[in-house]
């Protein structure tokens, strides 16, 4: 945990409330999350080899990342709009034997970009669940046991507090 524990979006009272980042100069804001979707290898097979019913899964979760990244505000109330400058969206299938603890599906890594007066970690995160739900719904007619896990934080750089890295500074 960072040695700050004051909840910013918690007024003296206790009511939640929208940040007031007017004062604070504009920086450029740079966020890197992840987050896996794992199903059957059979599954991942419709993906990889283009076979799924739906059409193609991962161009199309990119695309939702995308889109969900730029309307991040809209779904989490006290976030800010921001005008974002980079949205991109990467999804690798990790095949059978590729993962550790033997699961297969895809890995999502998103980065999102912002010069502005407040951070970009919640579009990152939101654009990876966003990308990890559309590979659900266009698969689930063959894998309703698909599971969505490890939505986190990876990376985070400027504003304030500078950089930030998973694993150096929990």
């Amino acid at each position: 945990m960072s040695g700050d524990t004051h909840l910013t979006h918690i007024d003296e009272k206790g009511d939640v409330r929208m940040v007031d980042v007017s004062q604070k100069p504009d920086t450029e804001r740079v966020a890197i999350a992840e987050g896996f979707i794992s199903m059957h290898p059979e599954t991942l097979a419709l993906i990889v080899e283009g076979k799924a019913a739906k059409g193609d899964v991962l161009a199309c979760a990119r695309v939702a990342g995308v889109m969900a990244a730029k309307q991040t505000s809209t779904l989490i109330p006290m976030c800010h709009p921001l005008n974002i400058t980079k949205a991109k969206v990467e999804c690798t299938p990790v095949l059978e034997g590729e993962c550790e603890d033997g699961r297969v599906g895809i890995h999502v890594t998103t980065t999102t970009g912002v010069t502005g007066k407040t951070g970009i970690e919640m579009e990152a995160l939101t654009a990876a669940s966003v990308a990890c739900l559309t590979v659900y719904d266009m698969c689930k007619a063959v894998d309703r046991g698909m599971e969505i896990s490890e939505i986190r934080l990876l990376k985070k750089d400027g504003g304030k507090t500078g950089l930030w890295l998973r694993g150096e500074s929990e």
